[in-house]
Order: structure tokens, then C-alpha cells, then sequence
């Protein structure tokens, strides 16, 4: 729930825009609350439009939800699910299964969230995201796998976490190796593989050591993309890296 006004929220959006030098090998998105989007909408065709969560119905009694019909026609692309802050208000593998669904059959981009809570001395973290995995693309058609971002977002990394511990590049690099395995047999070896980016308290500092050694393909910062400097310098790193 960041910026508080739509003011801060379109200069943020507009700081971004115009240090926006080049994006020829990347991809820039920036998922908003829903309150901003149609003041955004139009101030970059650089930057792809996302939100952070939707609704599998596409219309209806549903109050207080958004659909992905209403966010695809005002312009969204990409869209948030499963982060791991909606998980913790009770949204499961289901809910989200539902929604990626309702994403992909409107044309959209999900990135989905998978992550464990803890690294346990047992492992017991990879059937965690093993689970997440397997139910949250239960049903998807392998042909649209490639069309889904999944973002590996260890929770014990986040910001927000109390108390909480750096995440490193091997991390990332095993947990990407499992997450291709977990996909390949559920798949199939010869399935085009979506793309993992990492999530867990991305930063300008750390972003060229994910990118460089982590195994994925980009980052979904939190705190750092709320800092005009600090996202350029990432998309900026990405754009030499990948």
C-alpha cells in the first residue's frame, strides 16, 4: 500500500520513466494499487502496467473484488499473485490456481509467488514450495507455462520479517534448479519452462549477484522500487546482465 496519494504515487512513477535510459534487453514493470492505475497508465510506454492482485470471477456479486477483465481494459499486463503478505491473510494455493487461470485465459501475465517461511535443518522447505508449485498450476495447460512468471520469494529474506536473514545467490540457484525439476516431471523434460525471478529483498545491491549466479531471469523488488534511484540502478545492472 505504497505511496498514500495518487500525487507521490504518478512522481514515482514519473522519476522512473524519465531516468529511463534504455530497456532493450529488459522488461519493466511497475504493479500499482488499484487506486493509481488509470493516472499511470499513460506516462511511459516503456514501463508495462501490473497490479498486485485480481479476481478469478470476471464479473458479479463479488464486493470489494477487481476482476481481470476490469484491469485488462484499462491497460494492465502483468499481475501479482500468491505474494506471500496475501498468503498470510489466508489466500491458499487454491484461490490462486483460480486466479492464474482467469489471468492467462484474459492474455495477461501472472507472476506467481512460491516461497518457504523457513529453512529447516530436514529440508522440509522444498515440499513446501514443491506443493505451492504443483497446486497453484494444477490444470494449466503446458503450452501456457512458458506465458507464467513465477517469482521465488523466500519469506525468512523479506523486509518485513521478523527477525530475518539474507538470502544469497545459492540460495536462489537451488531453489530455481528444484522449481525447473518439480515443473519438468509435473510437465514433462521437453515443456518450455516459465521464467523465475527472484523476490526476496531485491536490491541494488545485491541484484547483480542473483542475476549473475542466482539462476534467474529477474528480480521483483519490494522496498528498492519504491526509491526512484535505487529501481533505475537495478533495471540498469539487469540491462547489462541479461
Amino acid at each position: 500500500m505504497n505511496p498514500l496519494t495518487s500525487k507521490e504515487a504518478v512522481k514515482l512513477f514519473t522519476d522512473i520513466a524519465k531516468n529511463l535510459t534504455t530497456t532493450k534487453n529488459v522488461d519493466v514493470v511497475i504493479c500499482a494499487p488499484f487506486v493509481y492505475l488509470e493516472s499511470l497508465k499513460k506516462i511511459s510506454k516503456k514501463i508495462s502496467l501490473g497490479t498486485q492482485d485480481a479476481f478469478w470471477q470476471e464479473k458479479g456479486a463479488f464486493t470489494g473484488e477487481i476482476s481481470v477483465k476490469m484491469l485488462s481494459n484499462i491497460g494492465v499486463k502483468y499481475i501479482i499473485l500468491g505474494h506471500s503478505e496475501r498468503r498470510s491473510l489466508g489466500e491458499n494455493n487454491i484461490d490462486i490456481n483460480r486466479k492464474i487461470k482467469a489471468v492467462l485465459s484474459a492474455g495477461l501475465t501472472p507472476i506467481v509467488c512460491v516461497g518457504d517461511t523457513e529453512r529447516d535443518e530436514n529440508h522440509g522447505y522444498f515440499n513446501v514450495v514443491k506443493n505451492q508449485v504443483e497446486e497453484c498450476l494444477n490444470g494449466i495447460k503446458k503450452d501456457l507455462l512458458e506465458k507464467i512468471i513465477v517469482a521465488y520469494e523466500p519469506v525468512w529474506a523479506l523486509s518485513t520479517t521478523i527477525p530475518r536473514k539474507d538470502a544469497t545467490a545459492e540460495d536462489s540457484q537451488e531453489m530455481v534448479v528444484f522449481i525447473k525439476k518439480v515443473l519438468a516431471d509435473k510437465f514433462g523434460v521437453k515443456t518450455k519452462m516459465p521464467r523465475i525471478i527472484y523476490g526476496g529483498s531485491a536490491n541494488d545491491k545485491n541484484c547483480a549477484d542473483f542475476l549473475t549466479n542466482g539462476g534467474v531471469e529477474g528480480l521483483l523488488p519490494g522496498a528498492a522500487s519504491l526509491d526512484p534511484k535505487k529501481f533505475i540502478s537495478i533495471i540498469n545492472i539487469a540491462e547489462h546482465i541479461i
